[in-house]
C-alpha cells in the first residue's frame, strides 16, 4: 500500500491532500475544531518530545522525512508539515479490507504485515497469458474500490524480485519483470535494494567495491563466500540473479504477540506510579483483545523494559496453564515487573505473549497425522508453467 498511515487518514481529511503530512503524532495532536467550524492541525514545529515518525506524505518525503525519523529531527526540515496522531485500529481496519478484496481475485496471500503482501498468481485464469498485467490492474481496481486508496505491484516470476519491483513506480505503481529484464530494470539498483542486505552487509560490499545489485551478481563468488560466510555469501550471489525459490506462505503460526508503548516523557516507577499502572493495565487489556481476536492463549507471558539509559531488559514467567484474559496477563506481567531493579526512569513498556496455543486445539487437539510415503515419481513436473508472484508494498 502506498504511504498507507498516511493515506488511510487523508481519507479522513481529505482538505490536507498534497500538503506535507507526517503520523507520529499522539492524542493531543488530534485535530480540533474552532468556533469558525474550520479544523484546526497541530504543526510539527509544536512538538515536543521523543516519538518517532511512523510515516509520512510523499510531500514530507521531499522534504527529507522519512519512516522512523525522530519527530524532533523532522521538524526542522519541515516546521510546517501537519502532525497527526497514529491511529492503529483505523489502519488494521483498512488492512483487513484491502487483503479481502485481493482474495476475492487471488486467494493465495501470504501475510507480511499490516500494509504487505504476497500474491500466487500463477493458477489465476489468464494471468500468464500477459505476464500478470490484467490481473494487476485488476487488484489495484479491487483494492481502490474497497478502500479508496491507491497501492503498487510488482509481478515477476518469484517472490524476492516482485518485493523490488513493488517499490520501483511508486505510488500507484504496476511493475512487470521477467529474468529478462534483470540487468536493465534490477541490476542498476543500490545492493540495499534487495530484501535481506541491510545497512552493515551494504557497508562491507561497498568496502569491497560492490555498491549496485549488478556489480554483487559480477563479483566472484569466493570473495562473497569469503567475507560474507557459505551461506549468506551464497544467498547474496544467487539473489544478484534473481533467484529465488521460496514458495507463498498462505499460513503459519504465529510466535508471539506483544504490546509496547514509548512514553512521552520518563516515568518513574513510584513517582508515577498511577500512571505506570494505568498504561500498564491497558497494554494488558490490548493485549488480551488481540488473543482473543486471533484465537489464541499463551502459557508464557513476558515485559520489556527501555530506560534512560536506553538500557532494556525483558522478563518472561511460564505459567501452568495457557490463559487470556487481560486480568490473568496482567497478574503474570506485575511478577516479571518485580523482578527488575526500577530505581531509573523508565521510557518504554512492553507486554508479550509467548508460547501460543489455538483455542480450536486446546478445546480439541489434534492426532499426528501418519507418515506417507511419497509416490514414485512426485515432484514439480517440468513441463509445469513458470510461477508467477506478486508482491505489494508500503516500502518506498
Amino acid at each position: 500500500m502506498d504511504a498507507f498511515y498516511a493515506s488511510v487518514e487523508l481519507l479522513r481529511y481529505p482538505d490536507l491532500k498534497g500538503q506535507p503530512v507526517v503520523i507520529g503524532g499522539g492524542r493531543r495532536h488530534q485535530p480540533t475544531v474552532g468556533p469558525d467550524g474550520r479544523r484546526h492541525y497541530a504543526r510539527l514545529r509544536e512538538y515536543v518530545g521523543r516519538g518517532v515518525v511512523t510515516t509520512s506524505t510523499y510531500e514530507a518525503r521531499a522534504l527529507g522525512v522519512h519512516s522512523a525519523m525522530g519527530v524532533m529531527k523532522s521538524a526542522q526540515l519541515a516546521p510546517d508539515a501537519i502532525l497527526l496522531p497514529i491511529d492503529f485500529d483505523e489502519y488494521r481496519r483498512y488492512s483487513r479490507l484491502f487483503k479481502a478484496a485481493v482474495r476475492e481475485l487471488a486467494p493465495q496471500v501470504e501475510d507480511r504485515g499490516v500494509d504487505e503482501i504476497y500474491i500466487e498468481l500463477t493458477d489465476v485464469p489468464g494471468a500468464l497469458d500477459d505476464g500478470g498485467r490484467a490481473v494487476g490492474l485488476r487488484l489495484k481496481e479491487a483494492v481502490r474500490a474497497a478502500t479508496g486508496l491507491t497501492c503498487s505491484i510488482g509481478i515477476t516470476p518469484n517472490k524476492l524480485l516482485s518485493k523490488i519491483c513493488s517499490d520501483l513506480d511508486k505510488p500507484d505503481g504496476l511493475t512487470l519483470v521477467g529474468f529478462d529484464d534483470i540487468p536493465a530494470r534490477i541490476w542498476p539498483l543500490a545492493a540495499k535494494k534487495i530484501n535481506g542486505i541491510g545497512p552493515k552487509a551494504a557497508a562491507r560490499l561497498a568496502d569491497l567495491g560492490v555498491e549496485t545489485i549488478g556489480q554483487l551478481a559480477a563479483a566472484d563468488p569466493a570473495l562473497l563466500l569469503q567475507h560474507f560466510g557459505k551461506s549468506f555469501g551464497a544467498w547474496m550471489h544467487d539473489a544478484a540473479h534473481g533467484r529465488d525459490d521460496r514458495p507463498v506462505v498462505t499460513w503459519s503460526e504465529p510466535k508471539s504477540i506483544s504490546r509496547e508503548t514509548t512514553f512521552e516523557r520518563d516515568l518513574h516507577a513510584v513517582r508515577d506510579r498511577a500512571e505506570l499502572g494505568a498504561i500498564f493495565t491497558q497494554l494488558c487489556e490490548e493485549l488480551a483483545g488481540d488473543l482473543s481476536r486471533k484465537g489464541y492463549a499463551t502459557k508464557t507471558v513476558g515485559i520489556k523494559l527501555r530506560f534512560d539509559d536506553f538500557k532494556s531488559v525483558t522478563r518472561d514467567v511460564t505459567l501452568p496453564t495457557h490463559v487470556m484474559a487481560a486480568a490473568d496477563l496482567r497478574r503474570a506481567a506485575g511478577a516479571c515487573l518485580k523482578r527488575v531493579d526500577l530505581t531509573r526512569r523508565l521510557r518504554l513498556l512492553g507486554v508479550r505473549a509467548g508460547s501460543l496455543s489455538s483455542l480450536e486445539e486446546l478445546v480439541a487437539p489434534r492426532p499426528p497425522e501418519p507418515e506417507l510415503e511419497a509416490p514414485a515419481g512426485a515432484g514439480v513436473r517440468a513441463e509445469e508453467p513458470m510461477p508467477l508472484f506478486a508482491g505489494l508494498t508500503s516500502r518506498g
